[in-house]
């Protein structure tokens, strides 16, 4: 009798124990895991024991340096073959791809901004109002709300590096040493920038952003007028402190970016090294600079793209020799990859942007635009030699990261976070994916979505029967450019596909979207110049003049906003 009521003492006891909060994930992983979260407890109870094991070896959780860059198409790096068509080579990053883990399909976002918000916030940039690529003046950029990679880290002890580009807006919360980094030097827009300059103006790159170099124009009543006035090119800055303005917004600063990104890369990995603490460092390179000129050109082909590779190539290798002549190199996890697609529509003349295998390119929900190519390079952990025909997520590598860090408790579990932990994948190979389905948005719309091989268009699906049956679906097997829509073969995908998006959709109502952070531009900067000051002084000024305040002018969601800048939406 006494054993009696000390169990169910003990049960109300527990009844009133709070639960560990899980992560929520989009409603598609439940329909996985109801069918394989018995197989996946199996390999993860190894995969714990082999990342256990490493700690022991080496006293600390692994180190991950993560690489990305622009705008290349599915083939374009890692497949030597592919490249003796195309008069150039990047033999480092092929190098690590035959060392490691080939990714054939790694999807991203469809465009620079959202893939780079995706990744560091684990979300679909949809959910919180980052879904399309910002120029200056922005007003706008990642909410302090989001809880990136880095701050999950920084959590479980790890020093966390950005140097690179950025484009993730330009108010002071999205500032990266304001979420979660310990260290940056980052862009607050992209590569565009480096037309923003005299020069390019007067060779007409760029018209009329330099009212300076032409005659005084008699009409012009509006100063500065559409002239974005005061755009800071590059900021770094320490967490928890005033950022500043590095260098200025010449194409010199530009081209001196990169260099200088290396370099605090390799210092922040030597220094934490050094010191054994585990990090985290992203570099994200512009890599391409609008103005520049080859002079003798490196590559056969002599096309800007191809002219570009070989300093993202070079480093790539400098990163791996450097991490195995410290010591490091099986404790370090190293991904690269690219952030779309190349800009097939309208790119500058020259640059030879090819969308190669797959059909669009930046900014297409179709895969050209989407997927990327990708490597993970670990030896000792990750087995060389591997092309892995599983589907992943770029958001994937948020909860991947963390959980190899022993960090998933620091996910948040307020709101829906898509990636999904593809730790089985990196170690375990090809058909260990967690993942076999994909939401392609494209700004605010959901413009396809894919599942295993086939894949159904809900924007431009051509013209629709009176039935109200279009031709939207896709075998990506049989028709890789998704240049041939089918409707009789793969009608009986209609109601599943509808109800795959019911889904979600369901869950966005449980977990609505918000938007993005607002804000004056380029405030918090230490040394901030009279003419970036001034920004804010004309917003306020400008406003006092108006029927509205300050907070209705910035807060003001402006219809189809999202859809300008998106190259091929």
């Amino acid at each position: 009798m006494k054993v009696r009521q000390i169990l169910i003492g003990l049960l109300v006891f527990l009844s009133w124990m709070p639960v560990q909060a899980q992560i929520v994930h989009d409603a598609e992983y439940y329909v996985l895991k109801m069918q394989n979260g018995e197989r996946w407890q199996q390999e993860d109870s190894e995969i714990t024991r082999r990342l256990q094991a490493l700690r022991d070896k080496y006293g600390q959780p692994p180190n991950i340096v993560f690489l990305l860059w622009d705008d290349t198409a599915f083939g374009a790096v890692g497949f030597p073959a592919l490249q003796k068509n195309f008069g150039y080579s990047t033999p480092n990053l092929n190098k690590m791809a035959a060392e490691g883990i080939n990714f054939t399909r790694m999807y991203s976002e469809p465009s620079c901004t959202p893939t780079r918000a995706a990744v560091l916030t684990g979300r679909h940039p949809v959910r919180y109002g980052m879904g399309a690529v910002g120029m200056p003046h922005e007003f706008s950029g990642l909410r302090a709300e989001e809880v990136t990679i880095a701050e999950v880290l920084s959590r479980a002890g790890y020093a966390t590096g950005f140097f690179g580009k950025g484009h993730l807006g330009d108010i002071e919360e999205s500032y990266l040493h304001n979420q979660g980094f310990d260290e940056a030097l980052f862009t607050p827009m992209n590569q565009i920038t480096s037309l923003f300059n005299p020069q390019a103006n007067a060779v007409n790159a760029v018209l009329g952003m330099f009212p300076e170099i032409y005659p005084p124009d008699p009409y012009r009543l509006d100063n500065p007028g559409l002239v974005p006035t005061g755009w800071v090119m590059n900021i770094e800055g320490e967490k928890g402190q005033p950022g500043r303005e590095w260098c200025g917004t010449s194409n010199e600063c530009f081209s001196k970016f990169d260099p200088e990104a290396e370099r605090r890369t390799i210092a922040f990995i030597r220094k934490n090294a050094e010191a054994n603490k585990p990090f985290f460092v992203a570099y994200w390179p512009n890599f391409l600079n609008f103005m520049a000129a080859f002079m003798p050109k490196p590559s056969v082909s002599g096309l800007m793209v191809a002219d570009s590779f070989p300093a993202v190539d070079d480093f790539a290798g400098q990163l791996m020799a450097e991490l195995q002549a410290l010591g490091i190199a099986e404790n370090t996890l190293f991904v690269a990859m690219a952030d779309n697609g190349p800009m097939v529509h309208s790119p500058p003349a020259g640059w030879g942007m090819l969308p190669m295998l797959y059909r669009g390119g930046k900014g297409d929900f179709t895969e050209g635009g989407v997927r990327v190519p990708a490597f993970a390079w670990w030896p000792g952990m990750v087995q060389p030699g591997q092309v892995v025909g599983d589907i992943i997520h770029i958001a994937d590598l948020y909860t991947t990261f963390a959980r190899l860090a022993g960090a998933s408790e620091y996910i948040p579990t307020d709101r829906v976070v898509d990636g999904l932990d593809q730790t089985a994948l990196l170690l375990n190979g090809d058909t260990h994916s967690r993942r076999d389905y994909v939401f392609i948005y494209t700004g605010n719309q959901l413009g396809a979505t894919v599942k295993g091989r086939y894949k159904r268009h809900w924007i431009g699906a051509g013209e629709v029967a009176s039935s109200g049956m279009p031709e939207a679906y896709y075998d990506l097997y049989m028709d890789p450019r998704e240049e041939y829509p089918q409707l009789v073969p793969l009608i009986y995908t209609q109601g599943q596909f509808n109800h795959m998006v019911a889904r979600h959709r369901l869950f966005k109502k449980k977990y609505p979207d918000v938007p993005s952070g607002k804000g004056i531009p380029y405030t918090g900067l230490a040394n901030a110049r009279p003419e970036t000051k001034a920004i804010g002084q004309r917003v306020r000024a400008v406003v006092e003049e108006m029927p509205f305040s300050i907070e209705e002018y910035l807060e003001f969601q402006i219809p189809g906003a999202d859809k300008v800048g998106d190259w091929g939406h």
